[in-house]
């Protein structure tokens, strides 16, 4: 009986062996003689193509963490490694370079007849307490902001890394915390003066005469604001309001649904219009202290001189003598 069970577990397993080889044949009789695993896979620009990325599964509630690879990202990167420091140079160094040139033409604007000895309040204390805000903080804002830009290359190379990067992270910091400063400089600013900004028929006269920026000094009526104040006033405010938006984004990334797409986009506007709008302040700068003779009071001390009012703001002085302002003597040096 035992030599029975023991052929029947033989031919079994004879029966198991045949039924392994049958069912494997068509299998191997399918594969070709040349394997290529990659021949039927997508390929990687198909995805990229379709998807404009490539995304992957995860578990965390972060969902931008699941993005594998992102090609607007080399864009971006491009954009401010490259593209960004060539407007940054040519828009500031060529603004220097013209403020050179017509320097170097014009030379400071002197004031016409001389000074009077007599003086008129221009700006209050507090006007002056907001501008000297405002325009504190922007220079250091760009100053900092320059940094990223350019401090790599530039400041790096003067100094011990260890050095470079601690600075460089107190100015991220400082470039933070101070744009508060500045935006509350910009909004006074904008509620302070709103009303002596709007464009008036003396701006076209302005306008025609070139300012009084020609040689011969031409006069050029204006009220407390020339045309080119108004104008330099508006595109600070159109600036700010850009610059604030795009860096309060910045500064709180991917709230109310933003992206990584929403944020590229908002670096990119936010360095090149801070470019632009440095660029736009040097031009200011050197007309209130190299560029006019006796500007610079002004915003110094609040007084000017008579004679620099009447060539520059003749319908201000006119307006403040009807108000019954008077003009105080300068005291003697």
């Amino acid at each position: 009986m035992a030599k029975v069970f023991a052929h029947l577990r033989t031919i079994a397993g004879a029966l198991a062996l045949a039924f392994v080889v049958v069912t494997a044949q068509p299998s191997a009789a399918q594969q070709p003689s040349s394997v290529n695993p990659t021949a039927d896979a997508v390929k990687e620009q198909q995805l990229l193509q379709k998807f404009k990325m490539i995304q992957g599964l995860g578990t965390i509630p972060d969902t931008k963490s699941y993005v594998l690879e992102h090609p607007a990202g080399r864009e971006w990167r491009e954009f401010r490694t490259v593209t960004l420091k060539w407007i940054g140079g040519i828009s500031i160094l060529g603004m220097l370079a013209l403020l050179a040139i017509f320097y170097l033409w014009r030379g400071s604007i002197k004031i016409e007849g001389g000074r009077s000895g007599r003086t008129i309040l221009r700006f209050n204390g507090f006007e002056r307490f907001v501008h000297w805000l405002t325009a504190t903080s922007f220079v250091i804002l760009g100053l900092t902001g320059l940094n990223i830009s350019f401090g790599r290359r530039l400041l790096l190379p003067l100094m011990d890394p260890q050095a470079f990067s601690t600075a460089s992270e107190w100015a991220k910091y400082t470039h933070n915390y101070l744009s508060f400063a500045f935006i509350i400089g910009v909004v006074l600013m904008f509620l302070m003066w709103l009303g002596q900004n709007f464009p008036t028929a003396a701006d076209v006269e302005w306008l025609k005469a070139g300012g009084g920026m020609g040689k011969g000094h031409t006069n050029a009526p204006a009220h407390k604001f020339n045309a080119g104040q108004k104008i330099l006033f508006w595109l600070i405010v159109l600036a700010s309001t850009a610059m604030i938006i795009s860096g309060f984004m910045l500064l709180f990334p991917f709230y109310y649904g933003l992206g990584v797409g929403d944020m590229e986009l908002a670096e990119i506007f936010h360095g090149v219009v801070a470019m632009l709008f440095i660029a736009l302040i040097l031009a200011h700068i050197y007309l209130g202290t190299l560029g006019e003779e006796g500007a610079f009071e002004a915003m110094g001390t609040g007084d000017v001189d008579v004679n620099w009012a009447k060539d520059h703001y003749n319908l201000w002085v006119e307006e403040e003598s009807g108000r019954g302002a008077s003009a105080r003597t300068q005291p003697a040096e």
